[in-house]
């Protein structure tokens, strides 16, 4: 069996590293396409360095986050492979070009059923169409198998677990020997996502941390750094910044940190499986299993500090999102 992976970010790169290994011990031949959505040294090969991950066949190099320029090279890629499955992750523009260019080829979606029932979000908006493409559809947990259910989608829908719970147990024991080069306590901090780079409504969230007092530590994601550049915008006396991290670097300072403040889906889910407490920058998550154990609070950028005085993490959490081993599911999922 013969799989075509189509990665092309930073939490791509991470979910395919315990599926890479996976598909090697199951005998499945992987070849790997990175789009080339995320291109920054410190966003894209650090980790392919850092994981092991089998170095991609094709580096398209395309440096763009539009899905009709991201989907025609990858279809000729697809088209020139022939695979048997070509394996989608998430819901980023690669994963939805990724599925369109799949053409004929049964496409396997990694992380479907999530809905965060936020339209105005991109990423929403991507999940929805991509299972709606799919021929197999790996959910993390049975509320996304149910809601695949409720869709009618036509694919066959298999619950496995979550692949980033593989991740996090492989490489926490490495990332908790790491010394963490900053003074403790601390809060981690990541902002990322495009509404939240707005210049406005970014100066409200930095105005929030400013008002928290408590000091922060924050990697600072490419796109965050353009939008500070170009508004001249400043950040408060008590939040450090830093180059972006890589995979084992940033689950080090997540691990040692008091609590995170971010707006990423897989800060969400790691902060929990680390027990540290999070507060999400967002109005809406497809992680709603974290804010219903009480490990992670939504919040407008007005709400931040005083979400933040009260984050804690809670005593005896249930178990969320697989046990760890999704990625072996996965593989006999693809055969079976």
């Amino acid at each position: 069996m013969r799989i075509l992976s189509v990665v092309g970010n930073r939490p791509q790169f991470i979910k395919s590293a315990p599926l890479s290994l996976a598909l090697r011990e199951a005998g499945i031949e992987e070849t790997v396409l990175h789009s080339g959505q995320h291109w920054d040294p410190a966003m894209s090969q650090v980790f392919f360095d850092e994981l092991s991950i089998p170095e991609p066949a094709y580096r398209l190099d395309l440096r763009t986050s539009d899905i009709d320029a991201l989907t025609e090279p990858i279809g000729a890629v697809i088209a020139r492979e022939r695979p048997d499955w070509v394996l989608v992750y998430g819901d980023t523009n690669t994963t939805a070009a990724g599925a369109r260019a799949a053409g004929e080829i049964p496409v396997a979606h990694v992380e479907a059923g999530l809905r965060s029932f936020d339209n105005s979000m991109p990423e929403e908006r991507n999940r929805i169409e991509v299972d709606g493409l799919s021929a197999l559809l790996l959910a993390p947990d049975t509320r996304s198998g149910e809601q695949l259910a409720s869709e009618g989608i036509r694919g066959r829908v298999e619950v496995v677990g979550d692949v980033m719970a593989d991740a996090t147990r492989l490489f926490e024991p490495i990332a908790r020997s790491r010394e963490v080069p900053f003074a403790t306590p601390y809060t981690a901090v990541t902002v990322h996502r495009q509404a939240n780079t707005e210049p406005d409504r970014l100066r409200a969230i930095l105005a929030a941390l400013g008002e928290s007092g408590r000091p922060f530590v924050f990697p600072v994601h490419p796109r965050t750094r353009h939008a500070l550049d170009e508004h001249a915008i400043g950040l408060p006396g008590n939040v450090q910044a830093v180059e972006p991290l890589g995979y084992l670097e940033m689950l080090a300072l997540l691990a040692a940190a008091d609590a995170v403040v971010t707006d990423s889906g897989g800060l969400q889910k790691e902060a929990y499986w680390l027990r540290v407490p999070c507060v999400t920058v967002r109005p809406s998550t497809e992680w709603v299993d974290t804010v219903a154990a009480g490990a992670n609070t939504l919040v407008e950028p007005e709400g931040l500090a005083p979400a933040l005085e009260k984050a804690r993490y809670p005593d005896n959490p249930p178990e969320l999102y697989g046990d760890g081993h999704a990625a072996e599911k996965v593989a006999a999922a693809l055969y079976s």
